[in-house]
């Protein structure tokens, strides 16, 4: 756990003059902010203008602005891959659940390539993060289907996954996985989810397809039920972004070095946030 000298000091670079995280896209001004590199810090990496690292730097940076990331508060990830949070979020004092789609499953769609797929707590730890002890005495791990939550998971203080639920077969289990994670929470516990937005067309788009892809429509219709159903969703900005680095699109095969926005199919893509807090009641 981080001692409370570093976490003052911590607190001081998180902090931010351009008010709390929204939902919102992805966009190359926040590489340069004292936050993101602060997070970059803590994950051992440099703003690299790459969408995959704004992800997570802005599930963390979402998560710390509302209080979850303290000693004794329970966290549950999903496709977690072997991505690096859970090592930080330990470090933090939070106890976390970490899932995955079962490996047979994952295998079977190629995602054990490319560190995709987790297979168990060796493949997650990161041993330049957090020490092996407190991994050990913070992180589980178990297999979940996002289309089909266990009932028992609940009473989390907040969850999130990344780039994950554009890949359970359509935009409605996607829209529908949105509403069901909500069960994993407590009332008032946090939510922040990453996925595909398509800049291209608000018409056309991917669907039904191993990655679907996400319209400012569908982004609208789900935050429009989740308001209705009571529940609190930070403003939405969709601004592209006007620095260069937001002009530019990775073309496939997805090998340049700005990679903020990029081609999938015949469409261009980022990657946006939604932040979604649970009703108390």
């Amino acid at each position: 756990m981080i001692a409370s000298s570093e976490q003052r000091k911590w607190n001081t670079g998180l902090q931010t003059d351009f008010g709390k995280r929204r939902s919102e896209l992805c966009k190359a001004k926040d590489f340069s902010r004292e936050w993101y590199k602060r997070w970059c810090k803590e994950m051992g990496e440099e703003p690299n203008f790459h969408r995959k690292q704004w992800e997570f730097i802005y599930i963390m940076q979402a998560l710390w602005e509302r209080d979850c990331l303290q000693s004794g508060k329970r966290g549950l990830v999903f496709a977690v891959g072997s991505e690096p949070l859970p090592s930080v979020f330990a470090k933090y004092g939070c106890d976390i659940l970490a899932t995955d789609i079962f490996p047979e499953e994952g295998i079977a769609k190629g995602w054990d390539n490319n560190n995709q797929l987790c297979f168990g707590l060796d493949g997650l730890y990161k041993c330049d993060i957090c020490d092996r002890q407190t991994f050990d005495n913070r992180v589980e791990y178990m297999a979940v289907d996002m289309n089909s939550i266990p009932a028992d998971l609940r009473n989390f203080d907040f969850n999130w996954s990344s780039c994950s639920f554009e890949h359970l077969g359509t935009i409605e289990k996607g829209a529908t996985f949105l509403k069901n994670q909500l069960k994993t929470l407590k009332p008032g516990g946090w939510a922040v989810h990453t996925t595909e937005f398509n800049i291209s067309s608000n018409d056309d788009t991917q669907d039904y397809n191993d990655t679907v892809i996400y319209r400012q429509r569908d982004i609208n219709a789900i935050v429009d039920y989740l308001k209705n159903e009571g529940h609190f969703v930070e403003e939405l900005d969709f601004s592209l972004g006007g620095l260069p680095e937001d002009f530019q699109v990775d073309i496939q095969p997805h090998q340049q070095k700005v990679h903020v926005k990029l081609q999938i199919g015949q469409y261009v893509v980022t990657s946006i946030g939604l932040i979604i807090r649970k009703k108390s009641d």
